[in-house]
Protein backbone atom coordinates (compact mmCIF):
# COMPACT_ATOMS: atom_id res chain seq x y z
CA UNK A 1 0.00 0.00 0.00
CA UNK A 2 2.82 2.37 0.90
CA UNK A 3 4.43 1.80 -2.50
CA UNK A 4 1.20 2.64 -4.34
CA UNK A 5 0.77 5.85 -2.34
CA UNK A 6 4.34 6.91 -3.09
CA UNK A 7 3.86 6.10 -6.78
CA UNK A 8 0.61 8.08 -6.87
CA UNK A 9 2.22 11.09 -5.14
CA UNK A 10 5.18 10.88 -7.51
CA UNK A 11 2.85 10.75 -10.52
CA UNK A 12 0.81 13.72 -9.28
CA UNK A 13 3.97 15.75 -8.68
CA UNK A 14 5.32 14.77 -12.10
CA UNK A 15 2.12 15.93 -13.83
CA UNK A 16 2.11 19.16 -11.82
CA UNK A 17 5.73 19.88 -12.74
CA UNK A 18 5.08 19.18 -16.42
CA UNK A 19 2.05 21.45 -16.39
CA UNK A 20 4.07 24.26 -14.83
CA UNK A 21 7.10 24.12 -17.13
CA UNK A 22 5.40 25.22 -20.35
CA UNK A 23 3.53 28.04 -18.60
CA UNK A 24 6.40 30.55 -18.34
CA UNK A 25 7.50 29.64 -21.86
CA UNK A 26 3.98 30.25 -23.19
CA UNK A 27 3.73 33.58 -21.34
CA UNK A 28 7.12 34.63 -22.71
CA UNK A 29 6.03 33.67 -26.22
CA UNK A 30 2.80 35.64 -25.80
CA UNK A 31 4.71 38.73 -24.65
CA UNK A 32 7.24 38.33 -27.42
CA UNK A 33 4.48 38.03 -29.99
CA UNK A 34 2.81 41.19 -28.67
CA UNK A 35 6.05 43.14 -29.05
CA UNK A 36 6.58 41.85 -32.56
CA UNK A 37 3.03 42.57 -33.70
CA UNK A 38 2.39 45.81 -35.58
CA UNK A 39 0.42 48.43 -33.68
CA UNK A 40 -1.90 50.92 -35.34
CA UNK A 41 -2.14 54.33 -33.69
CA UNK A 42 -3.50 57.79 -34.36
CA UNK A 43 -1.50 60.94 -33.69
CA UNK A 44 -1.98 64.60 -34.32
CA UNK A 45 0.46 65.91 -36.91
CA UNK A 46 1.84 69.44 -36.97
CA UNK A 47 2.75 71.12 -40.23
CA UNK A 48 -0.27 69.83 -42.14
CA UNK A 49 -1.51 73.37 -42.67
CA UNK A 50 -2.90 73.01 -46.19
CA UNK A 51 -4.23 70.12 -48.26
CA UNK A 52 -1.25 70.27 -50.65
CA UNK A 53 0.98 69.30 -47.74
CA UNK A 54 -0.47 65.77 -47.73
CA UNK A 55 1.90 64.88 -50.59
CA UNK A 56 4.83 66.28 -48.58
CA UNK A 57 3.76 64.20 -45.58
CA UNK A 58 3.65 61.03 -47.70
CA UNK A 59 7.17 61.80 -48.98
CA UNK A 60 8.34 62.24 -45.39
CA UNK A 61 7.04 58.80 -44.43
CA UNK A 62 8.77 57.24 -47.42
CA UNK A 63 12.00 58.22 -45.63
CA UNK A 64 10.84 56.28 -42.55
CA UNK A 65 10.38 52.76 -43.98
CA UNK A 66 9.79 51.10 -40.61
CA UNK A 67 6.59 53.18 -40.12
CA UNK A 68 3.64 52.83 -42.49
CA UNK A 69 1.42 55.85 -43.03
CA UNK A 70 -2.03 54.27 -43.19
CA UNK A 71 -4.31 57.32 -43.38
CA UNK A 72 -4.30 61.12 -43.30
CA UNK A 73 -7.26 63.12 -41.98
CA UNK A 74 -6.54 66.68 -43.08
CA UNK A 75 -9.60 68.20 -41.36
CA UNK A 76 -8.49 67.04 -37.91
CA UNK A 77 -4.73 67.09 -38.70
CA UNK A 78 -4.51 63.46 -37.62
CA UNK A 79 -2.67 60.52 -39.09
CA UNK A 80 -2.97 56.79 -38.60
CA UNK A 81 0.32 54.89 -38.62
CA UNK A 82 1.37 51.28 -38.20
CA UNK A 83 4.69 50.01 -36.87
CA UNK A 84 6.31 47.35 -34.71
CA UNK A 85 7.18 49.25 -31.54
CA UNK A 86 10.07 46.99 -30.49
CA UNK A 87 11.79 47.55 -33.84
CA UNK A 88 11.10 51.27 -34.27
CA UNK A 89 11.44 52.38 -30.64
CA UNK A 90 13.57 49.70 -28.91
CA UNK A 91 13.58 50.06 -25.16
CA UNK A 92 11.23 53.06 -25.20
CA UNK A 93 8.74 53.44 -22.41
CA UNK A 94 5.20 54.38 -23.51
CA UNK A 95 5.71 58.03 -22.55
CA UNK A 96 8.89 58.18 -24.68
CA UNK A 97 7.33 56.86 -27.90
CA UNK A 98 5.69 60.17 -28.93
CA UNK A 99 8.92 62.10 -28.31
CA UNK A 100 11.00 59.64 -30.33
CA UNK A 101 8.42 59.48 -33.10
CA UNK A 102 8.28 63.29 -33.23
CA UNK A 103 12.09 63.47 -33.52
CA UNK A 104 12.03 60.87 -36.30
CA UNK A 105 9.39 62.76 -38.30
CA UNK A 106 11.09 66.14 -37.72
CA UNK A 107 14.39 64.76 -38.98
CA UNK A 108 12.82 63.19 -42.07
CA UNK A 109 10.89 66.39 -42.91
CA UNK A 110 13.62 68.96 -42.16
CA UNK A 111 11.50 70.10 -39.19
CA UNK A 112 8.40 70.93 -41.23
CA UNK A 113 6.25 68.17 -39.69
CA UNK A 114 5.95 66.94 -36.13
CA UNK A 115 3.93 64.48 -34.04
CA UNK A 116 2.02 65.07 -30.85
CA UNK A 117 -0.69 63.27 -28.91
CA UNK A 118 -4.27 63.52 -30.09
CA UNK A 119 -6.18 66.59 -29.00
CA UNK A 120 -8.11 65.98 -25.79
CA UNK A 121 -10.23 69.14 -25.85
CA UNK A 122 -13.63 68.58 -27.47
CA UNK A 123 -14.19 70.51 -30.70
CA UNK A 124 -17.26 72.27 -29.28
CA UNK A 125 -15.05 73.97 -26.67
CA UNK A 126 -12.80 75.49 -29.36
CA UNK A 127 -13.38 78.71 -31.27
CA UNK A 128 -12.57 79.04 -34.97
CA UNK A 129 -10.80 82.29 -35.92
CA UNK A 130 -10.12 83.23 -39.55
CA UNK A 131 -7.55 85.93 -40.21
CA UNK A 132 -7.43 87.28 -43.79
CA UNK A 133 -3.83 87.80 -44.93
CA UNK A 134 -1.87 88.89 -47.98
CA UNK A 135 1.61 88.06 -49.16
CA UNK A 136 1.62 84.32 -48.60
CA UNK A 137 2.72 83.32 -52.07
CA UNK A 138 4.68 80.11 -51.42
CA UNK A 139 4.75 77.09 -49.10
CA UNK A 140 7.65 78.49 -47.08
CA UNK A 141 5.80 81.77 -46.39
CA UNK A 142 2.66 79.85 -45.54
CA UNK A 143 4.60 77.55 -43.20
CA UNK A 144 6.05 80.58 -41.39
CA UNK A 145 2.56 82.05 -40.93
CA UNK A 146 1.22 78.71 -39.73
CA UNK A 147 4.04 78.26 -37.22
CA UNK A 148 3.60 81.81 -35.93
CA UNK A 149 0.06 81.06 -34.79
CA UNK A 150 0.34 77.34 -34.13
CA UNK A 151 3.03 77.81 -31.50
CA UNK A 152 0.88 80.20 -29.45
CA UNK A 153 -0.46 78.86 -26.17
CA UNK A 154 -4.12 78.01 -26.63
CA UNK A 155 -3.97 77.22 -30.36
CA UNK A 156 -5.05 73.63 -30.84
CA UNK A 157 -4.93 73.46 -34.62
CA UNK A 158 -4.15 75.85 -37.46
CA UNK A 159 -4.37 76.06 -41.23
CA UNK A 160 -2.85 78.56 -43.64
CA UNK A 161 -3.53 78.97 -47.33
CA UNK A 162 -1.91 81.36 -49.75
CA UNK A 163 -4.60 80.48 -52.33
CA UNK A 164 -7.43 81.42 -49.96
CA UNK A 165 -5.50 84.29 -48.37
CA UNK A 166 -6.23 83.31 -44.79
CA UNK A 167 -4.89 81.74 -41.64
CA UNK A 168 -7.38 79.72 -39.60
CA UNK A 169 -6.92 78.69 -35.98
CA UNK A 170 -8.95 76.57 -33.59
CA UNK A 171 -8.30 78.14 -30.22
CA UNK A 172 -9.11 77.83 -26.56
CA UNK A 173 -10.74 81.24 -26.05
CA UNK A 174 -9.69 81.43 -22.42
CA UNK A 175 -6.01 81.26 -23.46
CA UNK A 176 -5.77 83.27 -26.68
CA UNK A 177 -7.75 85.49 -29.05
CA UNK A 178 -7.76 87.12 -32.50
CA UNK A 179 -5.49 89.99 -31.40
CA UNK A 180 -2.75 87.58 -30.29
CA UNK A 181 -3.02 85.67 -33.56
CA UNK A 182 -2.74 88.87 -35.58
CA UNK A 183 0.21 90.13 -33.51
CA UNK A 184 2.07 86.84 -34.03
CA UNK A 185 1.48 87.05 -37.78
CA UNK A 186 2.64 90.68 -37.97
CA UNK A 187 5.84 89.79 -36.11
CA UNK A 188 6.57 87.27 -38.89
CA UNK A 189 6.03 89.98 -41.50
CA UNK A 190 2.64 88.73 -42.67
CA UNK A 191 0.29 91.46 -43.84
CA UNK A 192 -3.02 91.09 -41.96
CA UNK A 193 -5.98 92.42 -43.93
CA UNK A 194 -8.39 94.45 -41.83
CA UNK A 195 -11.98 93.31 -42.22
CA UNK A 196 -14.86 95.80 -42.20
Amino acid sequence: MMLRTKALVFMILYVMILSLIPLPFAVAQEKKGAKDEPVREKHQVTGLFMAEREADLKETFEKIPQVTLVAIDFESAEITVEYVAAQVFPGAKPNQVIERFDNMVRTASNSTFGIKPLRTIPAEKLTRIEVPVEGLDCKACTLAAYEAVYKLDGVEQAFASFRDGKVVALIQPEKTDRAKLEDALKKKGVHVVKTP
